[in-house]
Parts: C-alpha cells; sequence; structure tokens
C-alpha cells in the first residue's frame, strides 16, 4: 500500500484520534487525515505543539481539530474513561484511532537498563495504547467501518542488540495488535500495525545521532499506508502488520 492514492474526500465525516500528535508520524498524520476530510482529535502531552498543529489544520480550511493535551507516563485509568466520555459526548462515535505515540528510552545492553526507563518505556508504548484502545472501544462500535492502527518497528518483529525495551514493547505492540485482530474477528472494527521504517524524525535522530537524515524518508512519505488503513478501502483487513516504505 506504499503507492495507495486516497480519494480528495476518503475521510470525510470521519472522526480519528492520533495520538502523539503534535510531532514527527503523528503531525503529519494527522495533517494528512484533515486534508482529505476528517475531523481529528490532536493528542499529545506538550500542548504548543498540538496548538501549532491546529493551527495549521485551521489555516488551511480543513474540518476543525479538537486538542487533548495528555501525558501518557502519568494518565490513569480516569483520564481514559473522561477520554472516551468526552470524545462520546461531542462527537458520538469514533471511526480511527492511530496509536503512535512512543517513547525511546536510551539504547544500550539489557543488561544495564534503568528499572525506571523500562517502566516508563512500557507505560507509554504498551499500556497507554492497551488502556487508550479499550475505552474507546465503546465508541469505535459506533461507527460504520471502524479502524485502529498501531505504530510498530522493525525492531519489533527480529530482535537487535542494544534496542533493549523500545524493542521489547514494539514486540508486545505487534502481539498487542493481533491479539485485538482476533477478537474483533468479522465485525466492525479492524485492527493493524505500521512499519513506519527509518524516518527522519527526532525519535530517529536520538537513536542514530551521526545518521545522514536526507537519506531518510520523510513522514509525508509514509502517509500512502498510513491513509489506506484509515480510509474504506482497508476494509477488510485485519490482523496485518504492514511495511510503510520498502526494505
Amino acid at each position: 500500500m506504499q503507492t495507495y492514492q486516497a480519494p480528495d474526500n476518503a475521510l470525510a465525516e470521519k472522526v480519528i484520534l492520533i495520538t502523539g500528535a503534535g510531532d514527527g508520524i503523528g503531525r503529519v498524520a494527522a495533517i494528512n487525515y484533515a486534508k482529505h476530510g476528517a475531523t481529528v482529535i490532536l493528542l499529545g502531552k506538550t500542548t504548543s505543539k498540538l496548538e501549532a498543529v491546529y493551527d495549521e489544520i485551521v489555516n488551511a480550511g480543513y474540518p476543525q481539530p479538537a486538542i487533548v493535551p495528555m501525558d501518557l507516563r502519568g494518565a490513569t485509568k480516569q483520564h481514559y474513561r473522561d477520554l472516551a466520555a468526552t470524545i462520546e459526548q461531542q462527537f458520538g462515535k469514533l471511526d480511527g484511532l492511530l496509536n503512535n505515540a512512543s517513547i525511546l528510552g536510551s539504547l544500550g545492553p539489557l543488561e544495564h537498563f534503568c528499572v525506571s526507563t523500562f517502566e516508563n518505556i512500557m507505560k507509554v508504548n504498551v499500556t497507554a495504547q492497551a488502556m487508550i484502545t479499550k475505552y474507546l472501544f465503546p465508541i469505535l462500535r459506533k461507527a460504520p467501518h471502524a479502524s485502529v492502527v498501531f505504530t510498530s518497528s522493525g525492531v519489533g518483529r527480529q530482535g537487535r542488540e542494544f534496542w533493549g525495551a523500545y524493542a521489547i514493547s514494539k514486540f508486545a505492540t505487534e502481539g498487542m495488535m493481533q491479539t485485538w485482530a482476533a477478537e474483533v474477528g468479522k465485525t466492525n472494527i479492524r485492527i493493524n500495525c505500521i512499519n513506519p521504517g527509518a524516518t527522519r524524525t527526532s525519535m530517529r535522530a536520538s537513536a542514530y545521532p551521526g545518521e545522514d537524515k536526507d537519506k531518510l524518508k520523510t513522514p509525508e512519505e509514509l502517509m500512502p499506508t498510513y491513509l489506506y488503513l484509515m480510509t474504506d478501502d482497508s476494509i477488510g483487513v485485519n490482523g496485518q502488520s504492514l511495511d510503510a516504505q520498502s526494505k
């Protein structure tokens, strides 16, 4: 689906929540979903970044988005319940959920990993995504066709030295997606993963500070796959882990 071309109004009247929407892939996905007609809900920890994305969407003349500041490291069950209640009250349904927010932590041997860092990575990359999906499920059921997308990684498919908790969290993401997908079966909800691959983001720069970023794909170049899984063209695609770029 790396060459998919979405029609201009492919997401018209859809409501889509994007986590990690203030920067990187999340930001670009939110803008592209709005460009194709969706009302997007921007969730992230840094309000100023969310406001910048909001302004960009509004200034472009796309549907007015909503902002939900939330730090997933400190989010509680009540935060997720309140999020679900607010979306149901304001929109009545949810057509799409892009679980994109992740943190890298520090790279190094597992033997030397800091316990608190490990716990934070698992909280943001695994627990928060599971809880958001869980509490939004009743609203996703109200959409004619709902899509949940998790952001995975190549190191979540094949273990690689020094990637530590991040790799473990992405293996968990793949397993979580497969489990959810098996449980939803042939319902109105479909659940899949995207592996974005090496991308020009701040997270990638933290992992590979000496890398030539000009040789990397930009988030914009990955959007065909992100758009495909949110449009009705992907109805019937469930339990798949797709690559956003060629290897």
